[in-house]
């Protein structure tokens, strides 16, 4: 089953309490990428400004990641610059560059309308919107979107609601989005706009995954060093859709095994600046996190209490 991400390719430059690093690979298509690859190959669509360092990315190919759907062109790539609070919380955006992707208008290569699995990493609706009109047959279709076109272009993304699966937002986008200051009605108010099903990014308290009368909630997996944050909700859904793709499945049982694997990712994603926290990993050591997130949240069946 094929999984197709498209969004940003950027270079980053983050400064928290416990380090910094500049002009590191960034992006929601990369961290996507990086962090499905290790369960399933990824297709990428973005750009790339005359500046990138493609040879970076064409170490990351081996993962298992086809970068022959991003364009490059000439000027300068995407760059964010952000600082994080000492409990890392919170952030400051210093900068912020757009370059060549002010221009980005995605155009899928050959043969890559059919993929079936499709993520729309967090860009101008309109774009989003554009990208499914080019798709033929997609079994399930992902989103994210972000405040700015909640506020600047909420016409479009209500548009696209009702042509997507899944949307995946943090809790702040669902509340604004719905205007509803609690989670759970929030999330049955982006249920009832077209969405089947609507994944909740609640930083380090985990994610909620909502189904028309069902939820299903997984924690973040406890930590003891986090060093950049940056990302984590990108690689979060890069594992919940190399997941489903892996399986061929999009039942409401393996959404919630999805589920486990993306905050498995996520945890992945915040234990190093940029993609670094993914370097070394293994199979094994995905399936041992898995394991470790059935252990944290088992609860054995107790006697009746009389």
């Amino acid at each position: 089953m094929s999984l197709l991400v498209v969004g940003s390719i950027a270079l980053d430059s983050i400064f928290t309490p416990f380090g910094e690093t500049a002009d590191a690979l960034g992006g929601s298509a990369v961290y996507f990428s990086v962090a499905g690859a290790l369960l399933h190959q990824v297709r990428v669509v973005g750009v790339i400004g005359d500046d990138y360092p493609v040879h970076e990315l064409e170490q990351l190919a081996s993962l298992g990641i086809d970068w022959s759907g991003v364009e490059r062109a000439p000027g300068e790539s995407f760059r964010w610059k952000g600082k994080y609070s000492y409990d890392l919380q919170s952030r400051e955006t210093l900068e912020t560059r757009l370059g060549v992707f002010a221009e980005f208008k995605p155009r899928l290569p050959a043969g890559w309308a059919e993929s079936q699995f499709v993520f729309l990493g967090n860009i101008d609706p309109e774009l989003q919107l554009d990208v499914l009109d080019q798709i033929r047959n997609p079994r399930l279709v992902t989103c994210d979107t972000m405040n700015y076109w909640i506020q600047r272009k909420r016409e479009d993304l209500l548009k696209l609601l009702a042509r997507v699966d899944v949307l995946m937002v943090n809790d702040t986008e669902a509340r604004e989005l719905s205007g509803d200051w609690n989670i759970h009605r929030a999330g049955r108010w982006i249920l009832e706009h077209g969405p089947a099903r609507v994944v909740i990014k609640q930083g380090e308290y985990g994610a909620l995954l909502l189904e028309p009368g069902r939820a299903f909630y997984v924690p973040a997996f406890p930590l003891e060093e986090v060093f950049d944050p940056t990302g984590a909700g990108d690689a979060f859904a890069g594992g919940f859709m190399a997941y489903l793709a892996r399986a061929g499945d999009v039942s409401s049982a393996a959404m919630r095994r999805a589920m486990v694997y993306g905050a498995a990712m996520g945890s992945y994603a915040v234990a190093g600046f940029g993609v670094r926290g993914f370097t070394g990993i293994s199979h094994a050591d995905i399936l041992a996190r898995v394991r470790e997130f059935t252990d944290l949240t088992h609860v054995p069946a107790a006697e009746p209490i009389e």
